[in-house]
């Protein structure tokens, strides 16, 4: 008999559907998703069938499409299939074919999704699935996030066979007399989670033949925690994070007070992409000299004197000539506005504006970033000093440096730190003729 209370029970405490809802399934033919779908239609609920064909087991592969369009005939409603060509999907993004075929079956299944108007995404795990994927999470390293296994819930992706067994859905089947199709891979120990399913998990259930109830008992545990470390985190974000445009600054000394100190500051970073190894060297890093830099694929962060600075990475611009005749350029996040006048006009109390003397201007002019050995001559001084001196002692951010814009005369000389100072060689003096004037704006 078909455990229909039990299904529509699971469905409405994990909140996973509604009766009006539209159900995209996702079924391979194997007995787990077969009785899904039977599930779903003995249920009443408005679904379809979807099936990908991985071109991996050719033959075998085939059949599975058959089989999988025959059942939906069957309960009369729509099909939908695709072919990938796996290996070379794999390959060109150099990754396994397990994971390409993962890739290639969600994507898909969110474009039908979206297409079709469907409220939900069905997919056929159950409880021995969660418990392999918290072996493996275990076995390749993993923060509490791994430890619930796997989701009833998460987005529009569905599962609303978790509460039952593997040993429970053979039984179903076979008493239901329900056909399917095996996948000769499953018997095979060289994928890592056959692994564990052929060979570590009998051995587990010899110590404990409860083994599936002691890990749903343990996954209700387990994400509660998760639930009461997310709660920190949120205040944790409220409380000490201070945004200065794009900027996240995090006061150390309040770092210095976490407890515990690596779960937590892990915790906050890991959405940026810093692993826990990059989050034990920043924890080393915070009572030595500051200045230290640390990267994640998109993000750096900086160890400053007071506080952490995070802030998404930016690429160096491109260095740009501005010719004479020239009134505009674009260069990085800035829009250059070049004007002329016969008047010594000096611009004050604008430090992305500089007036500079016309005749001592060699063309062409280039805009770029900061090299290591540049200097210049800071206006109201004669002597000259180094731009990394400069930078310190204006508190320019290490991260910063490379993205200002420094005017650079024809012959080297570096004419104005965009936004910050003009070289006092280029000023506008009682003997100056005409200006140019430059602009900064930020896009």
């Amino acid at each position: 008999m078909l455990p229909i209370k039990r299904f529509l029970d699971f469905i409405e405490q994990n909140k996973l559907f509604g009766p009006a809802d539209k159900i995209l399934a996702a079924v391979s033919g194997g007995m787990d998703s077969v009785l899904m779908a039977r599930l779903l239609k003995a249920a009443g609920f408005s679904f379809s069938i979807a099936h990908c064909n991985f071109q991996l087991r050719s033959d075998e592969a085939d059949a599975d499409h058959a089989f999988a369009y025959s059942l939906a005939s069957e309960l009369d409603v729509p099909f939908y299939s695709i072919k990938f060509d796996t290996k070379k999907y794999a390959a060109e993004h150099k990754i396994s074919i397990q994971m390409a075929a993962r890739e290639l079956r969600y994507q898909w299944f969110r474009e039908i999704s979206q297409q079709g108007g469907y409220d939900a995404i069905a997919l056929a795990h159950h409880q021995n699935d969660a418990i392999e994927t918290i072996l493996l999470n275990l076995t390749r390293g993993t923060g509490i996030a791994g430890m619930h296994g796997i989701l009833p819930k998460n987005g529009n992706l569905v599962r609303p066979l978790l509460f039952l067994t593997r040993d429970e859905i053979v039984d179903i089947i076979y008493t239901e007399q329900f056909s399917y199709v095996e996948d000769s891979s499953n018997s095979s120990s060289k994928y890592a989670r056959n692994k564990l399913r052929l060979e570590v998990i009998p051995k587990l259930k010899e110590l404990n033949p409860a083994l599936e109830d002691t890990f749903e008992h343990n996954l209700k545990h387990f994400r509660s925690l998760e639930i009461l470390l997310e709660q920190k985190l949120t205040d944790l974000r409220k409380n000490l994070y201070v945004f200065h445009g794009d900027e996240i600054h995090i006061p150390i000394i309040e770092v210095k007070k976490l407890n515990p100190k690596q779960l937590l500051l892990f915790g906050l970073l890991q959405e940026y992409g810093f692993n826990e190894t990059t989050v034990d060297d920043i924890i080393s890093a915070l009572d030595k000299h500051s200045g230290r830099i640390f990267e994640s694929t998109d993000f750096i962060l900086i160890l400053d004197r007071q506080e952490l600075i995070l802030s998404k990475k930016q690429n160096e611009p491109a260095a740009i000539k501005i010719n004479a005749g020239d009134h505009e350029a674009y260069y990085g996040q800035f829009k250059l506005n070049i004007l002329f006048d016969d008047s010594p006009l000096i611009i004050k109390d604008n430090p992305l504006s500089v007036s500079i003397d016309t005749e001592l201007l060699i063309y062409p002019l280039t805009m770029r970033s900061w090299q290591q050995s540049d200097y210049f001559y800071p206006l109201g001084m004669k002597v000259k000093k180094k731009l990394s001196d400069f930078f310190i002692g204006q508190k320019v951010p290490l991260h910063e440096k490379k993205l200002i814009p420094l005017l650079v005369n024809g012959n080297g000389d570096i004419i104005w730190i965009g936004g910050y100072r003009p070289d006092n060689r280029y000023k506008v003096s009682a003997k100056t003729k005409k200006v140019a004037i430059f602009e900064l704006y930020k896009l």
